[in-house]
């Protein structure tokens, strides 16, 4: 089950507060400003700073 539109709409990223958008793989939720991305496990956001994986650019 993938995330739904609403919760999207209402995350946002726990360190600056800015948008997330659902990876490409949606396997997670990427911070663009931030470059993190926060893992999602059994259909459940992770939005914990320190749980969170730096990205790669």
């Amino acid at each position: 089950m993938a995330i739904k539109q609403e919760l999207l709409d209402i995350l946002a990223c726990p360190k600056c507060k800015g948008d997330i958008y659902l990876s490409e793989t949606e396997d997670g939720l990427i911070c663009d400003h931030c470059k993190l991305l926060y893992e999602i496990k059994d259909d459940i956001p992770i939005m914990l700073i320190d749980e969170a994986k730096p990205i790669k650019e």
